[in-house]
């Protein structure tokens, strides 16, 4: 298990996910946003009239459920709101990160 950085527009969450969620970070988040929220029937609760709307606690929820019911995800520590790259604690400046 690695650790990565997601957000939705919000507070910074590490979470730890199997390692290659991590390798192939964007990939995998693409896959969640781009395809199987708007096209699985799994996903319908996210789906709204004016689009949809999840969080990347969502996303961590996909990947337990559907992709590594066996490597559980979880969140390891919440970073909280960060405005730039200067404020990003040195410990996880080269960690993979996405926004949703």
């Amino acid at each position: 298990m690695k650790d990565v950085v997601l957000s939705a527009d919000g507070d910074r969450i590490v979470y730890s996910v199997p390692d290659i969620v991590a390798e192939n970070l964007e990939a995998y988040c693409m896959e969640f946003c781009s395809d199987w929220i708007w096209n699985s029937p799994d996903a319908e609760k996210y789906r709204t009239n004016a689009g949809v709307c999840y969080t990347e606690a969502d996303f961590i929820a996909y990947l337990n459920r559907f992709v590594f019911p066996h490597e559980e995800s979880k969140m390891l520590r919440n970073l909280g709101w960060i405005d730039s790259e200067e404020d990003f604690p040195e410990e996880y400046r080269d960690t993979p990160r996405f926004n949703f």
